[in-house]
C-alpha cells in the first residue's frame, strides 16, 4: 500500500447531518492530527526583544505531481503585530507590519507530512521582476494538459495600509512543468482582484476563469485561451474588456444566507464530476447558532469564514446546478477560531479552502487556518455531490 493510500483510510467521508426544520447540512472532516503543517515544523520562528516568535504558513495551492502530493503554501516571518481601521467596515482590525509573503514549494509522498521541493520558492520582494514588491499570497496550483499554472495574487502595495480594498492586488502568473524552475509570465496590470482559477480544460471550445470582483465570485471566458495567461501584457485590453463586463459574469452572488453576508470567492479549482462541476468556494458572514451548535459551538459568530459548495453545468459552467445553503465546514478548531497558549492565530475564525486533490474518489481539501497553520479536509465525492443533488438544486 502507498502512503498517500494508507493515508486515505485515515480520513473521514464526511457526515450529513440533521439541525432544525429538518435542514440535512453536509459537514466535511477534519484530519484528527491537524494542523499538518504549523510554522515551527519549517523554522519560522525567531526572537525579537527576547520574546519567541511564530510566523506563518498557510492558504496553499494542492496537486498531484510524480504521485506525491504538491503544496504551494504562502510564508510569512519576521513581522509586527498590529491594528488599522477599515474605512469600508467600519471597524478596527488586525493588521501586520513588513508583512512581504513569498510561496515555498512543498511535497509529501502521504500527504500530511511535507518538507521543502529543491528549495523551491516564488519570491514576492521584486528580486525578479520590477511590478510587484509587497509580497505574493494564495497561490493555486492548476495542472493542465500542458502545464501546472501557479496564480495568486501580488501585492503592489503594503498589505493593512488603513483600509479593506486597498487597490493593491493584482493577479500574478507562473507556470512549471517539474516545480524547480518556475517562469513568470507576468500581473494582469490595472485590475484590482486578488482571486483568479481556470477551469483544468477547454469546455464547449472556451477557456473559462473564475474571479472575484468585489465580493461576488465571476465567471468569464478567456478570449485568446491559454495565451492570455502566458502573455498578460500582450492581452491587456482583453483583460480590459473582462472588467469593463464584471456585471454581465456574476456566478455566484453574495448576501443570500447570513454566513456569506460580507463577501464570497472562488477556492481550489473546480472539479469535473459526473452531475457537474464542482466548485468549493470561501464566505465570510455569521455563522447562526444552529450551525455552530454541529460544530460544538453555542453563541454565534459574528465575523467568521466558512467553507461552501456550488455544482456548475458540465458544458456551460456559467449555469449554476446547486448551491449549498449551509456552510459545509466552520472555524471550530483552536488553531481555525481564537487559538491559545499552543496555537496561537494571527487572523481570528478562518478556515480558507485552496487546494483539492482527488484519489479514488476521496477528496483531500487543504485549508488555511487562523492564517497561522495549513489544515486538511475530506470528503467522499461521490456522498457529497449526491448530497448537493438531492439537498441543494436551484
Amino acid at each position: 500500500m502507498s502512503a498517500l493510500k494508507k493515508t486515505l483510510s485515515y480520513l473521514s467521508d464526511g457526515t450529513i447531518e440533521e439541525i432544525k426544520d429538518n435542514t440535512k447540512i453536509f459537514r466535511l472532516h477534519s484530519y484528527e492530527k491537524n494542523p499538518i503543517i504549523s510554522p515551527t515544523d519549517l523554522g519560522l520562528t525567531w526572537y525579537e526583544d527576547e520574546q519567541y516568535l511564530l510566523g506563518s504558513i498557510f492558504n496553499s495551492g494542492a496537486a498531484m505531481f510524480n504521485e506525491k502530493v504538491i503544496l504551494s503554501p504562502r510564508v510569512h516571518a519576521e513581522y509586527q503585530r498590529g491594528q488599522f481601521f477599515d474605512e469600508t467596515l467600519q471597524i478596527e482590525r488586525i493588521g501586520f507590519k513588513n508583512y512581504i509573503s513569498k510561496i515555498w514549494i512543498l511535497i509529501s509522498e502521504d500527504g500530511i507530512n511535507f518538507e521543502r521541493y529543491h528549495n523551491t520558492l516564488i519570491k514576492g520582494d521584486g528580486t525578479y521582476h520590477n511590478d510587484f514588491f509587497h509580497g505574493i499570497e494564495d497561490t493555486r496550483i492548476i495542472k493542465t494538459s500542458e502545464r501546472y499554472f501557479l496564480i495568486g495574487c501580488g501585492k503592489v502595495s503594503p498589505p493593512f495600509q488603513g483600509y479593506f480594498g486597498s487597490k493593491g492586488d493584482r493577479i500574478a502568473i507562473y507556470s512549471t512543468q517539474d516545480f524547480i524552475e518556475i517562469n513568470y509570465h507576468g500581473i494582469i496590470e490595472d485590475i484590482d482582484m486578488r482571486n483568479a482559477i481556470i477551469f483544468p480544460e477547454i469546455i464547449s471550445g472556451e477557456n473559462y476563469i473564475l474571479l472575484r470582483f468585489g465580493k461576488n465570485i465571476h465567471i468569464d471566458v478567456m478570449e485568446a485561451g491559454m495565451d492570455q495567461l502566458l502573455q498578460p501584457f500582450k492581452y491587456r485590453p482583453l483583460w480590459d474588456k473582462v472588467y469593463k463586463r464584471q456585471k454581465q459574469t456574476i456566478l455566484l452572488e453574495v448576501g443570500h444566507y447570513p454566513h456569506e453576508k460580507e463577501k464570497i470567492g472562488p477556492g481550489p479549482p473546480p472539479i469535473r464530476t459526473e452531475k457537474g462541476w464542482l466548485l468549493i468556494y470561501h464566505a465570510v458572514g455569521e455563522i447562526i447558532p444552529s450551525i455552530g451548535r454541529v460544530y460544538g459551538l453555542y453563541p454565534k459568530i459574528n465575523r467568521s469564514y466558512s467553507i461552501c459548495a456550488a455544482l456548475l453545468d458540465l458544458d456551460n459552467p456559467t449555469k449554476v446546478l446547486c448551491r449549498t445553503k449551509n456552510p459545509i465546514y466552520i472555524p471550530s478548531k483552536s488553531w481555525e477560531l481564537y487559538g491559545n497558549e499552543i496555537y496561537p492565530v494571527d487572523i481570528p475564525a478562518v478556515v480558507y479552502p485552496m487546494g483539492l486533490i482527488a484519489v479514488n474518489n476521496k477528496m483531500l481539501l487543504y485549508c488555511g487556518a487562523g492564517d497561522k497553520y495549513v489544515v486538511l479536509l475530506s470528503f467522499y465525492l461521490d456522498t457529497f455531490v449526491e448530497y448537493l443533488w438531492r439537498e441543494c438544486r436551484l
